[in-house]
């Protein structure tokens, strides 16, 4: 038998054909994992685990994480909710509930199993942050009453939800902020900066910029991110919240402009209103995940947009399904 079955477990990955929740489910897949991915589609795609069918393995069950569900699994990761602004603000409060109503069952299906749980969090519960860069002890400044609370303010209540089950009924969470993620199988249409720019480019339009360009991100990729999870998860030294994110700054027009020369686009910038609430500055500190997870970020900006880009100009070449 070989040493990774040994360790085999049935995982439950909601929102697991989503951009980020796909990529997961390949990785445990690999690791020889029985993998059942559950998702209701609203953002999520078939196209992103097509692949994974013919795997006896994985099973992919269609589901609205917000309605209780009775499954037997090892450990669950719990990924489900829309994650960009265009998606979370058109149902916002489908989206409040998904955090609050879908942990809370996801937390009470992990309290019976009497299994381990990973809430994927987001550095959105920093807000528009007075403390640069982000530490996780920081509490944050974010409005609770803008239209983007349905999401920050959720993620900030899973993280209560997680933290009191575990106070509370002894439940093993782990909790992680995701910083902007990146790569193959972003949504084309999410409104997403890098996918934004990306497509633009490609496509010759004008490159939209909000604001004047110079507020900062940190763009990490998808594999990165992934490693971050799994390692999270595989230890027990810390249940988080734990920043799992590229600490490189870029501003936003340093972004749009490495967009227009990698695709060799003509494309010109275009600066429009900054949408209420957005945070000038995100910059994880990844302390926490260098000495407790021993990771750190592999990929850098300019290695990870080949491959994104690679990845848009197949899906517009229509080599790739949407």
């Amino acid at each position: 038998m070989a040493e990774h079955q040994l360790f085999r477990k049935r995982v439950l990955v909601t929102g697991g054909a989503g951009f980020l929740g796909s990529h997961l489910c390949q990785r445990l897949l690999d690791a020889g994992h029985d993998v059942l991915c559950v998702d209701n589609y609203y953002t999520g795609r078939r196209s992103n685990i097509e692949h994974l069918f013919a795997n006896s393995r994985f099973e992919a069950l269609r589901h609205d994480i917000t309605a209780p569900l009775f499954v037997e699994v090892d450990e669950i990761f719990n990924l489900a909710c829309p994650a960009s602004p265009v998606h979370y603000q058109f149902d916002p409060v489908q989206t409040l509930k998904t955090c609050v109503h879908g942990s809370i069952n996801m937390l009470g299906l992990a309290k019976r199993i009497k299994g381990k749980i990973f809430q994927a969090s987001t550095s959105e519960v920093y807000g528009d942050p007075l403390v640069h860069p982000q530490l996780e002890s920081y509490w944050g400044h974010v409005n609770p009453l803008g239209p983007r609370s349905c999401y920050d303010e959720g993620k900030r209540a899973a993280e209560t939800l997680f933290m009191d089950y575990h106070r509370q009924h002894g439940v093993d969470i782990r909790i992680a902020r995701i910083f902007n993620t990146y790569g193959p199988r972003m949504h084309p249409n999410d409104g997403r900066v890098v996918s934004n720019f990306v497509i633009q480019a490609l496509q010759g339009q004008d490159i939209t910029i909000y604001g004047d360009g110079s507020q900062t991100r940190s763009f990490c990729y998808v594999d990165d991110l992934i490693d971050g999870f799994l390692k999270l998860m595989e230890q027990s030294g810390t249940i988080g919240p734990c920043n799992i994110g590229n600490p490189n700054e870029f501003t936003i027009r340093q972004l749009a402009e490495a967009a227009v020369e990698m695709t060799g686009s003509r494309s010109k910038l275009v600066y429009l209103p900054l949408p209420t609430d957005d945070p000038k500055q995100r910059q994880p500190d990844i302390t926490l995940a260098r000495e407790a997870l021993g990771w750190e970020p592999a990929v850098q900006l300019r290695e990870g947009l080949e491959r994104t880009i690679a990845y848009f100009d197949q899906l517009l070449a229509g080599k790739r399904s949407i």
